[in-house]
């Protein structure tokens, strides 16, 4: 894992071109020391260097950071928060184990919870509004073309953001937000992720927008519960 850096840096504006939701232009964000590591943990998640079930302490990850173990703890009670890690009293945070029947549910429950909005969004966004969404799908290509995972996973998580904040809720998108975080990492006991899988799933995105423009209902509600059954 890299070392972070101790000041506050921007992260670089996005590709120009590059639509958002709302039409308008983002402004970079800005990430603290504990935004960074917080982006390495979940980095290291992704990766499986943080393993399912092993123990890491605060001040031993800060160390490899190269920070003082508060923002390290910080971010971990954030990770703690959205069930990627347990806290151990008096040792710090073991990694949870993500069975096959925790990830069921999750994709269970959100379909429940995006397969409605989908099909409201289909009917009722008019259909070259979804032109501009292409970039986040193929955003999601360009990573699994690369077999980066780390990278496929924060695209796939802009694209559904995207999608759903057509639908002017933005407690939804926090919420199924969060469900998507639990759904991607950590992997269940050793599974690999092939870069084929990437590559599938990301066709899935631009399958989706295909169905919504069309405004083909069983389409857009087979392809979401697929998605979701997929893991992302």
């Amino acid at each position: 894992m890299e070392q972070a850096r101790a000041e506050t840096v921007a992260e670089p504006p996005p590709s120009p071109g590059t639509p958002c939701p709302g039409g308008t232009t983002p402004r970079p964000r800005r990430h603290s020391v504990r935004g960074q590591i917080l982006d390495a943990l979940r980095d290291a998640l992704v990766g499986g260097e943080l393993a399912p079930g092993e123990v890491y302490s605060a001040p031993a990850l800060a160390e490899r950071f190269g920070v003082s173990p508060t923002p390290v703890r910080e971010a971990m009670q954030q990770l703690a928060g959205e069930g990627a890690v347990e806290v151990v009293p008096n040792r710090g945070f073991r990694v949870a184990r993500r069975s096959a029947r925790e990830l069921a549910e999750l994709a269970e429950v959100r379909a429940l919870l995006e397969v409605p909005v989908m099909l409201s969004l289909a009917e009722a966004i008019a259909p070259e509004r979804w032109a501009g969404l292409r970039p986040f799908a193929e955003a999601t290509a360009a990573a699994a073309a690369k077999g980066d995972r780390a990278a496929y996973l924060e695209a796939d998580r802009t694209f559904h953001q995207a999608v759903l904040s057509l639908a002017g809720n933005q407690q939804l998108v926090v919420v199924a937000d969060e469900l998507h975080r639990r759904a991607q990492w950590p992997l269940v006991g050793g599974q690999i992720v092939r870069t084929a899988d990437l590559i599938a799933d990301a066709a899935e995105h631009t399958a989706l927008l295909d169905a919504l423009t069309a405004r083909d209902l069983d389409a857009v509600e087979s392809l979401v519960r697929d998605h979701f059954n997929g893991g992302d």
